[in-house]
């Protein structure tokens, strides 16, 4: 069998706010932006992978329960976001450090042998980026 991973979701609280992060500060193109009665999909991907998108929505599924219970894990920031790598980790922090992002952990050797930094998107989700080993 073989798989690839095609698309992951991220839940954010505001598309616009997570698009200026995503495509602005991050690099990531807009492929798709969709929205329908007061929920919306933006797709983002690096250009270099074009096989391979982000979904930033506010979309859940389930009752409005749910929705209150996901807004108040990602108001609280417990909602995993995703992982990068960068070829240039140092300038790539520096960049979104100047842009004004939510600094966790500025760039470390980890003990599980990665070199990485972490930070939060506007809606409080973790993003992680490596350093690309060469």
């Amino acid at each position: 069998m073989n798989i690839a991973l095609a698309r992951c979701f991220v839940q954010v609280h505001d598309a616009d706010l997570a698009l200026s992060f995503y495509r602005d500060s991050l690099g990531l193109e807009v492929r798709n932006d969709v929205a329908n009665e007061g929920y919306r999909w933006v797709t983002v991907g690096a250009p270099s992978q074009p096989g391979i998108e982000i979904v930033l929505t506010n979309y859940v599924s389930g009752s409005p329960a749910d929705g209150d219970i996901v807004a108040g894990l990602l108001a609280k920031g417990a909602l995993n976001g995703v992982h990068f790598a960068a070829e240039d980790l140092d300038a790539t922090f520096a960049k979104l450090k100047a842009a004004g992002a939510e600094i966790v952990q500025e760039p470390a050797d980890q003990f599980w042998g990665v070199r990485d930094c972490a930070l939060r998107d506007p809606s409080g989700n973790l993003i992680r980026i490596n350093q690309v080993r060469g």
